[in-house]
């Protein structure tokens, strides 16, 4: 599977699987799904009245829509941080390969490219591009720096960072309560990440900033990856009796 390195908030690089093609097409025709059921209300709102008789009101509707669809993409990339509508509902967002958000220029180099990507050449150029480039990306993404990625893998019971806590479980670390919702899940994107890669790394650099901001140290026997699952044990553990 092919994953891209995203920096995180807490400056912890994380493995992100980058979207295929499927992804794309679904997200592209959800998006093409709202721009036409938006034209319809317009219709719906306006057959009552007499401005569908009007010519001059055909032609503002037809600018508005025209907007609408080519800018689409754009505003909202820009200001829905790198999704639009499909890709906010199938869980995918551009990046900046660099792991940060894309800044205007990209979103804007990704946006103007999409006539090479499509109807130039035939959708073949972005659909073969995402294909063949090891980051899926398609042109405008190449010339950009950007890639799309699924923010949210397909979870089993076993990848859920909150499991409900066992009463007979004990607490190791006591500060554990000082980390926040957001900490815990990324200590088991972590855990997931180490899971499939098995690239110790990421595990001791977690494990660092976990016992730094704790101020406790790993004990004597224990090594990075267990404190990191004990961490999250102690978690569910504490935050279930504050229920």
């Amino acid at each position: 599977m092919e994953t891209v390195k995203v920096n995180t908030s807490q400056h912890v690089d994380i493995d992100y699987p980058v979207a295929g093609v499927g992804e794309r097409m679904a997200s592209w025709l959800i998006d093409i799904a709202a721009l036409g059921l938006t034209f319809l209300i317009f219709l719906f709102v306006f057959s009552a009245t007499d401005l569908l008789k009007s010519a001059i009101f055909g032609k503002v509707m037809l600018v508005i829509y025209a907007f609408l669809f080519l800018f689409y993409d754009l505003l909202c990339e820009v200001f829905m941080n790198g999704q639009t509508l499909g890709k906010h509902i199938l869980k995918t967002k551009v990046v900046s390969l660099d792991g940060g958000q894309p800044n205007l220029g990209q979103y804007f180099i990704r946006w103007v490219f999409r006539i090479v990507d499509f109807p130039l050449t035939a959708w073949a150029g972005g659909f073969l591009c995402v294909v063949l480039s090891d980051n899926k990306q398609r042109i405008g993404d190449i010339v950009a720096g950007t890639t799309v990625i699924k923010t949210v893998p397909r979870t089993k019971l076993h990848h859920i960072a909150f499991h409900p806590a066992t009463e007979a479980y004990t607490p190791v670390f006591d500060s554990v309560h000082l980390l926040t919702d957001r900490d815990v899940e990324l200590v088991h994107e972590v855990l997931n990440t180490y899971y499939k890669t098995f690239n110790p790394k990421l595990v001791y650099q977690m494990a660092g900033k976990i016992s730094s901001h704790l101020g406790t140290a790993i004990p004597e026997g224990m090594n990075e990856l267990d404190f990191l699952r004990t961490i999250v044990m102690d978690y569910n553990q504490v935050t279930s009796r504050a229920i």
